[in-house]
């Protein structure tokens, strides 16, 4: 094999070889985030044994299976299916435009133990939600409307939240304009820590 042929291998590999790293890659995005089998399996609408067999390539990943595991991930599905570019240290953002006019831009280029983004979320009726994780938000703009338990906290630029998300929480606008903000999502034991934290005080702790 010539030089120029095994450069042209190494940078446009087979479909077999981009679909044969995928389960591992998979495998080692759950494991980043301290995630197990049956978490991602329940979050994503799948079988243990499906995921399982995916992360070993046992199983050949399509669409249907990586779509919703890319959404769970928080990752684009290009992330899954190709790995980033190297060489180059910039970030190449691409923005996502959400169904309720919303947009997220990924500021990390792929996902690490925190994953990164600054987002600009128009209103929306609150919805609160659970999964595993800690979230970090900073107001870039505007105003910011934080639910996490009982506690309903208005926040304005410049200011922070933090939280355990198995609290249920929502966040978006406090009022009928969008707000722009800063959002750090990664493990509960992986977090920035900040003065000011959204969370219960002692006495509520003591007295549910």
């Amino acid at each position: 094999m010539t030089m120029e042929a095994g450069l042209n291998a190494m940078t446009n590999p087979s479909v077999g070889e981009v679909l044969a790293a995928i389960g591992p890659r998979l495998r080692r995005l759950r494991k980043q985030r301290q995630l197990s089998l049956e978490t991602v399996a329940d979050a994503a609408g799948l079988t243990v044994s499906t995921l399982s067999r995916l992360e070993s390539g046992k199983r050949r990943p399509t669409l249907d299976l990586l779509i919703p595991l890319a959404r769970v991930h928080r990752v684009s599905l290009d992330q899954l299916i190709a790995p980033p570019a190297t060489g180059d240290p910039r970030v190449h953002l691409k923005p996502y435009h959400h169904d309720k006019g919303s947009i997220v831009i990924p500021l990390t280029g792929y996902p690490g133990r925190i994953q990164v983004f600054k987002q600009v979320l128009s209103p929306r009726t609150p919805n609160l939600v659970t999964h595993q994780g800690y979230e970090w938000l900073y107001v870039l703009a505007g105003s910011l409307r934080v639910i996490v338990g009982k506690h309903d906290k208005t926040l304005r630029t410049g200011e922070v939240a933090e939280f355990d998300t198995t609290e249920p929480h929502w966040f978006g606008p406090a009022d009928d304009r969008p707000v722009e903000i800063l959002h750090l999502f990664g493990p509960r034991g992986d977090q920035p820590t900040t003065g000011r934290r959204v969370r219960r005080s002692r006495s509520e702790r003591n007295h549910p």
